[in-house]
């Protein structure tokens, strides 16, 4: 077993599982928080909720295979979460930015998963160099 990707994995459920959590049960937190929005259109609260189940499956699948062994399953998962939060970093650029959608928590955010996509991003790397 690989301490950092243990940790990284521990991370990502613990955050990602709350988040999901957040936004199914109350999306509105989220939303103010992350985008300054003080209420919402029960279709966007609808497709919050979506995404919440989502994130909530992400720190699932994280959390079960915090102790795995180098496998072609968990590379796949590492590249999921590369992708996810490379993008949530780029869109939620996209929003404050560009659409001018604002809350306290959007720019700690952006950082924090753009630090999350760098630090997969390394592990996945070093799984590869592992694999060959």
């Amino acid at each position: 077993m690989n301490a950092k990707r243990n940790l990284f994995l521990i991370v990502i459920a613990a955050v990602e599982a709350a988040t999901g959590l957040g936004l199914l049960l109350l999306p509105s937190v989220p939303f103010a928080l992350l985008l300054g929005l003080e209420s919402a259109t029960v279709e966007a609260i609808f497709v919050g909720r979506i995404a919440g189940v989502a994130l909530l499956a992400i720190g699932v699948a994280s959390w079960m295979a915090r102790k795995d062994e180098l496998n072609p399953s968990l590379s796949g998962l590492l590249v999921g979460i590369l992708i996810y939060n490379t993008a949530v970093s780029i869109l939620l650029v996209y929003a404050g930015a560009v659409l001018k959608i604002t809350g306290v928590m959007l720019w700690p955010t952006v950082v924090f998963h753009a630090l999350l996509a760098v630090w997969g991003g390394l592990l996945l790397r070093g799984f590869r160099a592992k694999r060959r």
